[in-house]
């Protein structure tokens, strides 16, 4: 090698070195934007891969009101995530069935789950108060009582022996009183009776005279039109016209006295929610709140058009429920609070909570709500 050379060759190893850092650096430039636009593997300006999350649900898939619940709240999760948390809904029986959707989220077989706490009495008593008490909480009134009245942090208590979070995650409004083959002219039409009819509902149903059966919502229709039930109970209008119920009953009666404000909650896997970072988690949770108040923002909007479609066009035949039977199955309900809160002790913890906090709500709203909507019939 010349002395020329030797001179210049650590000058030509640098340029080098340069030149080959310009590649890089373009190299991964032109990766960054190829993924970006792809909208897969990693996000543009986000850290970390993309967070792909199941979630199961007691609803038929896409079902209005009770199914799209889940859906748009995956949708809303995708766009307030920039994509980085994305969610897949499975509907009733696509992974697990109905009923299956606690434990499949205890386990971690799924995320998250949708359902309603009413469904899982049988591993834990106290659940019925955060779906539907009935002549309890109006969807207002547990709204209160869960986020400003301590009942979610006794719902997240009782939940965590199952490694689960839960979240309110949408609510009915005041529900109808159901479908019958049958009119319900006094307390004696109630024995040998035999309707669907979840959580306690159900077991003041059967204190009154009648059996109550619990089913998932697909197997209703089928159910009461080949006599293995007499009645059926499921949401309202806009829900059971959706399920084709007013094809196989011809009576429609209110009101929903077994669920006045019927909440529905999102489970989430506490180990899948604390692997996610807290803008993620935060996300999650708010999320839900929106969904809370969504869905019932739909009900209120639908019901009275599915209603009068029910009566006009279908020839249903709207009935109320005579007044010895509320005042029966009220008295039926009193009996069944007070055996389960001696029969479980968080239940009487939970019960108490909630006892005191609808004495409170219910004395303002007999000069609030009750008494506006009162003082709006008079003309």
């Amino acid at each position: 090698m010349s002395k020329f050379e030797r001179s210049y060759s650590p000058l030509i190893i640098l340029g080098l070195l340069a030149a080959l850092v310009v590649v890089v650096a373009l190299w991964a430039l032109d990766r960054a934007a190829t993924t970006a636009g792809s909208g897969t593997q990693r996000q543009a300006g986000v850290p970390g891969e993309v967070i792909a999350w199941k979630l199961v649900t007691t609803w038929p898939k896409n079902f209005p009101g009770l199914g799209l619940g889940p859906e748009n709240f995956a949708r809303i999760v995708k766009e307030m995530s920039n994509g980085r948390l994305s969610i897949h809904v499975y509907g009733a029986g696509e992974v697990v069935p109905a009923f299956g959707v606690f434990d499949a989220v205890s386990r971690g077989v799924a995320e998250m789950g949708h359902g309603a706490a009413y469904y899982w009495t049988g591993k834990i008593p106290a659940a019925v108060f955060f779906s539907a008490i009935p002549f309890g909480f109006t969807a207002q009134e547990i709204n209160a009582w869960l986020h400003y009245g301590g009942g979610l942090e006794l719902w997240r208590e009782i939940y965590a022996p199952f490694n689960l979070i839960p979240l309110a995650g949408g609510n009915s409004g005041v529900q109808m009183g159901g479908w019958f083959n049958k009119e319900i002219n006094s307390v004696e039409d109630l024995k040998g009776l035999k309707m669907r009819m979840p959580g306690l509902g159900g077991e003041v149903l059967t204190r009154a005279g009648g059996t109550a059966v619990t089913l998932p919502g697909s197997e209703l229709y089928t159910s009461l039109q080949t006599g293995v039930i007499d009645a059926t109970e499921w949401v309202g209008p806009y829900n059971d016209r959706a399920l084709g119920l007013h094809q196989v009953a011809r009576y429609y009666y209110y009101p929903g006295w077994h669920e006045p404000g019927s909440t529905l909650e999102f489970i989430v896997n506490r180990d899948a929610y604390e692997s996610l970072p807290a803008d993620l988690q935060a996300i999650v949770t708010h999320a839900a709140r929106a969904i809370n108040q969504d869905m019932l923002d739909e009900f209120t909007a639908r019901n009275n058009a599915a209603l009068q479609d029910l009566i006009d066009n279908h020839g249903v035949q709207l009935r109320k429920f005579p007044d010895d039977v509320i005042v029966r199955l009220h008295q039926s309900t009193e009996e069944a609070l007070r055996d389960l809160a001696a029969s479980d002790p968080l239940a009487k913890r939970v019960y108490a909570s909630y006892k005191d906090f609808l004495e409170k709500v219910t004395r303002y709203h007999h000069i609030s709500e009750q008494a506006y909507i009162n003082a709006r019939d008079l003309k």
